[in-house]
C-alpha cells in the first residue's frame, strides 16, 4: 500500500522537506501580498456588483446613492485596517482574532471568533471558486454547463497546489494577482484620462437598458433599510483582512512589520479599486439586476432568459478597453484566475488556526500535524472537502452563496477588537511612562472606533441578510462551536484520567501474578516462535489456548502436540457455535474474574506480509481478538510477529525509499505562539 501511494503523492506534491527547512518557506511582502490579500483585492471583481444589484430593486434613481456606499466601505475598510495594524504588532503568534479574544474576553469569546473564523474560511473557497467559474463561464459554454464539477475541479487544484506548500503555492499566485491589480489600474487610470482629459463617451454594454422596479418608490424606512442592505453586501470588499493577522508567522522576520505593511498595502489597493470600478461604473451606465431577465428592458422588452448578465467589472473593461481588445482579454482572464486564486487566503488561513486550535485541545490533533512539505496537510484536506460540500449543496451558485458570506469576518472583528481595548486597558493601568501612554491611548481609541464601527455593522448584516441565508453561516458557527467545546471536554477528561497521581495507586502496584496464555491454530513456525517468546517472559503459568472449531483440526492438533512433546499444557475451548473469538475473552475474563491482582498475558503470532491484498487474507481473527481484549481490563495483548518472504521484499523497498521520507513517522509543527521580539514601528 505505501508503494501504491508514495509514488503518486511525491509527483503531485513534491519530495518531503525536512523539518530544518521551515525558515526558507517563510514570506517576504512582495509574496506575502498576493498570498494573504487575494481576498479582498479580488472581491472587487463582484463587491460593486452586489451593491448595484441591490439598489436595481429601487430602480434606476437609487444609483446615485452608489458612491455614498463606496465611500461607508472605504471608512469601514481603512478603520478595519488600522485597528489590525495594532493586533499584528501585538499579537504576532498567528492566533490572530482567536488569540486576541481568548487573551482578553476568555475563553468562550475566543472559541466563538474561532466557530466565525472557520466559518467564514469555507465560504471563502466556496464563493470566491463559484464567483470564478461564473466569470469563465460566460466565455466558455462548457464550464457553464457542468459548473459543479468545475467548481470542484478547481477545488482539488488549489488544494495540491497548497500542499507542495506555502512558499511554491505563493510564487504561482503572486504573478497573476499582480497582472489583476495592474490591470483594474490600468483601467481605471484609462477611463479617468479618456473622460477628463479627452471628453470620451464611454457607454457600457447595458447602458441603453432600463431596470423595471421591484418596489418602485422606496422611501422612509424601506429606503433606508434597502441602502443598508447594498452596504452589507458592498462589505464584502472586507473578507480576508483578518487572515493577515492569523498568518503573521509566515512571514520573514522582523514579522509584526511586514504584516503591518502589508495591511496597509492590500487596503489601499482594495479601497483605490474598489472606488474606482464604482465610479467608471456609474460613468459608464452600467446598469444591473437581480432578476436581468425579466428587469432588465431595452426598447420596451424584457430581455429574456438567453441573456447572461456580465459582472460589473467586465462591462466596465468593455466601454474603457473596446470589446474584444487586448486589454480587455487580459484583464478577463486575469480577473477570473484571481476569483479562483482568491480562495488561497483561506488555505492559508484555515490551517494555521485550525494547528492553534488543535494545540489548544479544540481541534483533533492531527491538525497540529505538518505533512511531507511543512504545511497543515490535514487542515488543508479539511478545508477543501468542507467547500466542496458548500459547492455541491448550493449547485456553485456564487449569488446564493454570498448570502452567507461575510456575517462570520464580522463577528470576528468585533470581538477582537473589543479584546484590543481590553488589552490596551490592561497595560494603562499599570504603564507609567508619558510616551509609551500616549501610544497606547492613541492605539486604544483607533481599536474603539473599530469595535464599535464593526459591531453596527455585524448587526446591518445580520439584520439585512438573515433571512436570505445568513442564518445558514450562524448554524455553521453554532456546529463549529459545539464540536470544538465537546472534543475540549473529551480531550481534558482523558488527560485527567490518565494523570500520573502523586501518591501510590493500583496503576503503580506489582501485580500478585502473571497468567500468559498463547493462541495456537496450527504447530507451524509462528506458534513455536510464539511459544519461545512467552516462555523467557518467566509468567507464574504458561499455557497454549485453542477453540474447537473442527473436531478433526483439533483431534490432529492435540495428536502432534504429544508426538513434538512440547512442555506447555494446551487447553482446548469447546465452541458450538464455531466462534473463536468469544470463547478466548470468556476464558481470559474468567481468569480475572478468579484472582482480580494479577494479570493475564494474551500472546498471539501474527504473521507479517509486504503487500497490501495480502492482509486480507491474514491476521483477520487475531485483528478480532486483539480489537475485543483491548477493551478487557488487566490484559495485557502481545504481538508475536513472524516476517514472510513478501515483507523481506517490502523491508528493502522501504530501506530504498528512507532518504524521501520515513513511512509511518509523525510529523509535528507547532504553529509559534511566542511574541515575536521583532522591532515595531
Amino acid at each position: 500500500m505505501s508503494k501504491l501511494t508514495d509514488v503518486p503523492k511525491r509527483i503531485l506534491i513534491g519530495r518531503a522537506l525536512r523539518s530544518d527547512r521551515l525558515g526558507e518557506t517563510l514570506l517576504p511582502k512582495r509574496v506575502a501580498l498576493p498570498v494573504f490579500a487575494s481576498d479582498p483585492l479580488s472581491s472587487v471583481a463582484y463587491a460593486p456588483g452586489e451593491v448595484l444589484l441591490v439598489l436595481s430593486i429601487a430602480g434606476l434613481s437609487a444609483y446615485h446613492f452608489s458612491p455614498w456606499i463606496a465611500v461607508a466601505v472605504v471608512v469601514l475598510m481603512f478603520t478595519v485596517v488600522a485597528s489590525y495594524r495594532q493586533n499584528v504588532r501585538e499579537y504576532p503568534s498567528g492566533g490572530g482574532d482567536y488569540e486576541v479574544a481568548t487573551t482578553n474576553l476568555g475563553p468562550r469569546a475566543g472559541l466563538t471568533v474561532a466557530s466565525a473564523l472557520l466559518v467564514d474560511y469555507v465560504l471563502t473557497v466556496a464563493v470566491s471558486i463559484s464567483a470564478g467559474i461564473e466569470n469563465l463561464g460566460s466565455a466558455i459554454p462548457f464550464v457553464v454547463e457542468n459548473k459543479v464539477a468545475c467548481a470542484i475541479g478547481v477545488i482539488v487544484l488549489l488544494t495540491l497546489m497548497n500542499l507542495r506548500g506555502v512558499r511554491e503555492s505563493g510564487t504561482l499566485f503572486a504573478i497573476p494577482t499582480y497582472v489583476f491589480v495592474a490591470g483594474v489600474f490600468t483601467m481605471i487610470v484609462w477611463g479617468a484620462f479618456r473622460a477628463v482629459v479627452l471628453g470620451d463617451e464611454m457607454r457600457a454594454p447595458t447602458a441603453d437598458f432600463e431596470i423595471k422596479p421591484e418596489h418602485p418608490g422606496l422611501a422612509g424606512f424601506a429606503l433606508v433599510f434597502l441602502l443598508l442592505r447594498a452596504f452589507s453586501s458592498g462589505c464584502a470588499a472586507l473578507t480576508g483582512v483578518e487572515a493577515i493577522s492569523n498568518g503573521v508567522p509566515a512571514f520573514r522576520k522582523p514579522k509584526s512589520r511586514n504584516a503591518a505593511t502589508t495591511l496597509a498595502m492590500m487596503g489601499l489597493l482594495a479601497v483605490s479599486m474598489f472606488c474606482g470600478i464604482i465610479a467608471l461604473a456609474a460613468a459608464t451606465r452600467v446598469r444591473m439586476a437581480e432578476n436581468p431577465a425579466v428587469d432588465l428592458i431595452h426598447d420596451g422588452v424584457p430581455l429574456g432568459p438567453d441573456y447572461v448578465q456580465d459582472p460589473v467589472i467586465s462591462q466596465v473593461a468593455e466601454a474603457v478597453f473596446g470589446h474584444g481588445s487586448l486589454l480587455f482579454m487580459i484583464l478577463a482572464a486575469a480577473t477570473a484566475l484571481v476569483l479562483f486564486l482568491a480562495a488561497n487566503t483561506a488555505y492559508n488561513g484555515f490551517p494555521l488556526l485550525g494547528s492553534i486550535l488543535a494545540q489548544d485541545r479544540y481541534l483533533p490533533r492531527q491538525l497540529h500535524t505538518r505533512g511531507d512539505r511543512l504545511a497543515f496537510s490535514n487542515g488543508i484536506v479539511l478545508l477543501a472537502s468542507a467547500a466542496g460540500l458548500l459547492v455541491w449543496i448550493y449547485g456553485a451558485d456564487s449569488t446564493r452563496l454570498i448570502q452567507l458570506y461575510i456575517v462570520g469576518v464580522f463577528v470576528s472583528f468585533t470581538l477582537s477588537q473589543t479584546g484590543m481595548v481590553r488589552h490596551w486597558n490592561r497595560l494603562l493601568a499599570t504603564e507609567r511612562e508619558q510616551a509609551k501612554r500616549r501610544h497606547m491611548i492613541r492605539s486604544r481609541a483607533i481599536n474603539a472606533f473599530g469595535a464599535f464601527f464593526t459591531g453596527l455593522v455585524l448587526v446591518v448584516v445580520l439584520v439585512t441578510k438573515f433571512s436570505h441565508g445568513a442564518w445558514v453561516a450562524l448554524l455553521g458557527m453554532c456546529i463549529f462551536y459545539a464540536t470544538m467545546t465537546a472534543i475540549r471536554r473529551h480531550y481534558d477528561r482523558v488527560a485527567e484520567e490518565i494523570a500520573a497521581p502523586e501518591i501510590p495507586s493500583d496503576d503503580m502496584v506489582r501485580p500478585s501474578r502473571v497468567h500468559s496464555v498463547v493462541l495456537v491454530s496450527k504447530i507451524h513456525r509462528p506458534t513455536l516462535r510464539a511459544l519461545a517468546y512467552a516462555k523467557l517472559m518467566r509468567s507464574d503459568t504458561l499455557e497454549a489456548l485453542s477453540v474447537n472449531v473442527d473436531p478433526a483440526e483439533t483431534r490432529a492438533l492435540q495428536a502432534e502436540w504429544e508426538r513434538r512433546g512440547i512442555d506447555v499444557p494446551l487447553k482446548v475451548l469447546d465452541s458450538p457455535y464455531r466462534e473463536v473469538t468469544r470463547p478466548v475473552i470468556e476464558y481470559v475474563k474468567g481468569l480475572r474474574r478468579e484472582s482480580p491482582r494479577d494479570v493475564v498475558s494474551v500472546v498471539i503470532p501474527e504473521y507479517v506480509v509486504g503487500h497490501w491484498y495480502e492482509h486480507l487474507l491474514h491476521n483477520q481473527s487475531a485483528l478480532r481478538l486483539k480489537g475485543r481484549l483491548l477493551f478487557t481490563p488487566g490484559v495485557m495483548v502481545t504481538s508475536v510477529p513472524y516476517q514472510l518472504q513478501s515483507s523481506e521484499v517490502a523491508k528493502r523497498r522501504v530501506r530504498r525509499r528512507q532518504e524521501w521520507a520515513a513511512p509511518g513517522s509523525v510529523r509535528r509543527g507547532p504553529a509559534e505562539r511566542a511574541k515575536d521580539t521583532s522591532t515595531h514601528t
